[in-house]
């Protein structure tokens, strides 16, 4: 059975605007979500001059806005932590921790193919 509200074009408008909350109450509210931001936009010129070829240009711009998707979790995970509760749980910890290291993976993976990337590119290192 369908969840009765809005359906078509008036969903999507809807939709539309929930994310646009999201995206300012991301902004306004979790610092690493801006500083994260602000270095894949610093970033982006440095793909086409990283990439060798519009695989490698769209692998770095793809796995650069990913750890801002996974900010975007994770600063989702914690909000409902937080609205559950601030005592200490165990759940709630691990619940949390997990979408750290989410962050962490998608930053480290970033980090290890841009390094590839430009090693091989820009350094003939390969």
């Amino acid at each position: 059975m369908a969840k009765p509200g809005a359906t078509g074009v008036t969903r999507i408008i809807n939709a539309t605007g929930y994310s646009m909350k999201g995206l300012k109450s991301a902004w306004i509210n979790e610092a690493a979500f801006r500083q994260e931001l602000l270095l894949i936009l610093l970033l982006m010129p440095f793909a086409c001059w990283v990439g060798d070829s519009l695989n490698q240009i769209l692998l770095l711009v793809v796995l650069s806005w990913l750890v801002v998707i996974v900010e975007i979790l994770n600063s989702a995970i914690e909000a409902v932590v937080d609205r559950i509760g601030s005592e200490h749980h165990e759940l709630s910890g691990r619940a949390k921790d997990l979408g750290s290291a989410a962050v962490f993976i998608a930053l480290a993976l970033n980090m290890v193919v841009w390094g590839a990337l430009a090693g091989r590119n820009l350094l003939d290192w390969w």
